[in-house]
């Protein structure tokens, strides 16, 4: 459920629950400098508490929804971070290429990408995929989070449950397999580091670029 207030802020509750296990996962990676771009920002809930506490980044939240664009700017707002962070960015993931700035092209470090895999197409994986590898530095990680699979299964049953909850409300929707996206990236200078289990039977996943 989503709610709203009335200067545009959207509250999230998965966002709240989930954003303390996916703080500790980017200690670990996140680089020491840049720019960290964030993938499919929601309501910004995220972006804001991310940028206060990795304060010697700078991140740069961005959407497709204009709904999404306006709550990340309030929150923006609302934390008193306009000179620390910009506006978010207009970008469907599946648009190639990605309409960066300039100082985020010159600056990216890290590319964040969190619970979106699963409510879009194939083909925004394999375009997040791809612009990774075009775009980031070498050495420099994607992290994904979301519900993965594992072999072609799921790796609990209220996963499976919403894997078909979200194909009933979308057909090109649903639960990814990781080594399907391992087969993805055998012909990008991306390499899978590592995958974290998470909390409420969510992956992370490190990819860095080669």
């Amino acid at each position: 459920m989503t709610t709203t207030n009335p200067d545009q802020r959207l509250y999230f509750p998965a966002t709240v629950r989930n954003l303390e296990p996916i703080a500790d996962v980017l200690q670990q990676w996140l680089p020491n400098w840049g720019i960290i771009l964030e993938i499919a920002s929601g309501s910004g809930e995220h972006a804001v508490e991310f940028q206060q506490r990795f304060s010697h980044l700078r991140w740069q939240a961005s959407d497709p929804d204009p709904q999404h664009r306006d709550s990340i700017n309030a929150w923006i707002r609302h934390t008193v971070q306009t000179n620390t962070m910009a506006r978010a960015l207009d970008i469907d993931v599946s648009h190639n290429p990605w309409p960066l700035p300039k100082d985020v092209k010159a600056c990216l470090s890290a590319i964040v990408c969190i619970n979106l895999l699963h409510i879009s197409s194939k083909k925004c994986t394999a375009s997040l995929l791809q612009q990774a590898a075009e775009r980031l530095p070498r050495q420099a990680p994607l992290m994904i989070y979301g519900p993965f699979k594992r072999y072609g299964a799921h790796t609990s049953l209220s996963n499976a449950n919403f894997d078909a909850s979200l194909r009933e409300r979308n057909i090109n929707w649903g639960v990814r397999d990781i080594e399907w996206i391992e087969s993805l990236i055998t012909t990008l200078p991306l390499r899978l580091m590592e995958y974290k289990t998470m909390p409420a039977n969510n992956q992370m996943l490190i990819l860095i670029h080669e």
